[in-house]
């Protein structure tokens, strides 16, 4: 299968690229414009495989989306480009309206003409995977049973707007026009080559510097932390098994509030490099909470792990301790993103 997949330099979309590479036969075309969050280096050691293909275009030019569907002829998209920083949505919504809302749209007009002029065999296989978010469906209360694909969208902040408005417009295009797409939504990711900003990467950084570990509020928010390689995984099983209107709830089952991830990290930091300054936890600081912080973020993935016949490989706890010691043999990578681009007031403490 040659596939065509968008925003493949990012967290997310580099491991995907690293999976089909390592792990299938299949082809990639990735097209990544190489905003601040994407990185060359996530890819590099596939960087020369006969089978990979990096394309430095943007999915809001329609002509250069047009060209390089007609040029590489995919028997499939994934579609991971997006803006998808909370804080930064916030404090800048408009580029999050025009590369979520408006860049898929762009893109799914191009595919679309694209795919109406394949032949009937090559229309039937064809796929254009949509990877999204939970944020799409809201908060969750205490005691509210997890997000399901049958979920109410009901976004909070303009990320989770942007996500939900380019979630319904793929949709659209398969109930309007046949074409044959489907949704994944995935829980809260973590793993190597984090971008700096990240919750659980910048308090691995922190705590690895001796610096102030920022909290929002009280750290009571719950996420469901998925290891970014299993949510991979996931997503090429649904590539090659996902069915047209179809959408599926991925996420891990590990429930975890935003202290007891950060406490997690500072006790692995304080097993694998102990600070003779005493145990990291002392630099915990709890700081004014943000705009609209949504309280929990939970997914049951029974459908998708029944459909995709995938689960989860990672607890958080060997999840994390795989990411804690990749921060620490990688310091270079993160210190150099960390000078050129790690910038604002809010950005880091996302969860």
């Amino acid at each position: 299968m040659k596939i065509l997949l968008t925003g493949g330099c990012g967290f997310i979309g580099s491991c995907v690229v690293r999976y089909l590479i390592h792990k299938t036969e299949h082809t990639v075309i990735n097209v990544d414009c190489m905003t601040y969050a994407a990185s060359a280096e996530t890819v590099i050691e596939v960087a020369s495989s006969s089978r990979y293909l990096h394309v430095p275009a943007s999915i809001l030019n329609a002509a250069a989306m047009k060209c390089l569907l007609e040029t590489h002829r995919p028997d499939a998209v994934m579609h991971l480009a997006a803006e998808s920083h909370v804080d930064r949505s916030i404090d800048g919504p408009g580029i999050f309206m025009q590369t979520n809302v408006m860049g898929t749209y762009t893109l799914l007009e191009a595919v679309h003409a694209y795919w109406k002029r394949l032949d009937a065999a090559r229309q039937k296989t064809f796929r254009f995977h949509h990877i999204s978010t939970d944020e799409v469906f809201g908060h969750l209360s205490a005691g509210d049973p997890p997000f399901t694909e049958t979920t109410p969208y009901a976004p909070r902040s303009p990320y989770s707007a942007s996500k939900a408005a380019s979630d319904h417009i793929v949709r659209a295009w398969y109930h309007t026009y046949g074409l044959p797409a489907f949704v994944t939504n995935t829980t809260n990711n973590y793993g190597i080559w984090h971008f700096p900003e990240k919750l659980i990467p910048l308090i691995t950084i922190n705590a690895i510097e001796g610096k102030e570990l920022p909290v929002y509020g009280k750290g009571k928010n719950i996420r469901d932390w998925l290891f970014v390689e299993d949510h991979a995984e996931a997503l090429v099983r649904a590539i090659e098994r996902g069915q047209p209107g179809e959408t599926y709830a991925i996420g891990a089952r590990q429930p975890r509030t935003n202290l007891q991830v950060v406490k997690t990290i500072c006790t692995v930091l304080d097993e694998l490099v102990p600070d003779p300054k005493g145990p990291r936890e002392r630099l915990i600081k709890f700081v004014a909470d943000r705009p609209g912080h949504d309280f929990r973020y939970e997914i049951d993935p029974t459908h998708a792990e029944q459909a995709l016949e995938w689960k989860a490989r990672h607890d958080f706890e060997t999840g994390i301790r795989r990411t804690v010691q990749w921060y620490l043999d990688n310091r270079a990578w993160w210190e150099g993103i960390r000078a050129q681009r790690y910038t604002g007031q809010r950005l880091g403490i996302q969860a």
